[in-house]
């Protein structure tokens, strides 16, 4: 257990922050899900804007690592293309 003032509230607040990091990743990859699921072409050029907003913004926050984005955001283009 912390002993000092600093330490607990440290625990608070990295508390928060994996809740809120969890949420934000539970978000996107069930966006993900979601496009991969798509079989209309038009349907699927519309979500995929928003997916890989969703994916530069974990990217950005270091919840995912850079290149780990750049790769989801590659296979959803793909995806779409071939649709």
């Amino acid at each position: 257990m912390a002993n000092h003032k600093s330490a607990l509230k440290r625990i608070r607040s990295n508390d928060k922050k994996r809740l809120r990091n969890r949420f934000q990743h539970k978000t996107a990859r069930n966006a993900i899900r979601k496009l991969r699921e798509l079989t209309n072409k038009k349907e699927a050029n519309k979500q995929f804007p928003t997916v890989v907003s969703l994916i530069d913004k974990l990217a950005k926050k270091n919840i995912i690592h850079g290149n780990k984005a750049a790769n989801l955001k590659s296979k959803l283009a793909k995806h779409v293309a071939s649709l």
